[in-house]
């Protein structure tokens, strides 16, 4: 898929500028929800603490003017992994993608159901950053909204529940 997809730079922040992830994913395309990318099983992703390798591939949905991503999983990854960040924001050509991270992510296991992580790491950061009011009510309401989206029962939304496979397949 790499050789015939445009490469994408992804570049996340924390609040104080410095890297959080770094890693080159494809463009795989466009649909009503926003713009998936597709990373490769073995792909280096680098960080301020050193960095790491994929573990399995995945894929990321960029939606339009949303406080959050989403990444969902091969096996035997976690079926979906929402992190609550900045409005994603492209450069002029679409290469570089761009977002600050707000620590607090929304975790779906394999079959369960998802969960909150993060949230002494976002506690921390606002008072060592000073996150402005406006920033922590929005990402605490996003949050909140994921977990709900999430959900397999009556409240599960797309394409929390199954929008992503197709990218997925296209991709795995």
């Amino acid at each position: 898929m790499s050789a015939k997809s445009p490469s994408v730079l992804v570049d996340i922040r924390k609040y104080d500028g410095s890297l959080s992830a770094r890693w080159t994913a494809d463009r795989l395309g466009e649909d009503e929800y926003g713009v998936w990318l597709g990373t490769a099983r073995g792909v280096s992703v680098g960080s301020a603490t050193g960095g790491w390798t994929s573990r399995f591939a995945y894929v990321m949905l960029v939606p339009r003017g949303e406080w959050w991503t989403a990444t969902f999983c091969a096996a035997p990854g976690p079926e979906m992994y929402c992190d609550v960040c900045t409005v994603p924001e492209w450069n002029a050509d679409g290469t570089v993608l761009r977002m600050v991270d707000l620590d607090l992510d929304v975790v779906r296991p394999p079959g369960g159901e998802p969960r909150i992580e993060d949230e002494d790491e976002f506690a921390e950061h606002r008072a060592v950053h000073a996150y402005p009011e406006s920033v922590v009510s929005t990402a605490l309401e996003t949050c909140e909204w994921l977990v709900e989206a999430g959900s397999r029962g009556g409240d599960g939304a797309e394409p929390f529940a199954s929008a992503y496979r197709y990218w997925l397949d296209l991709f795995g």
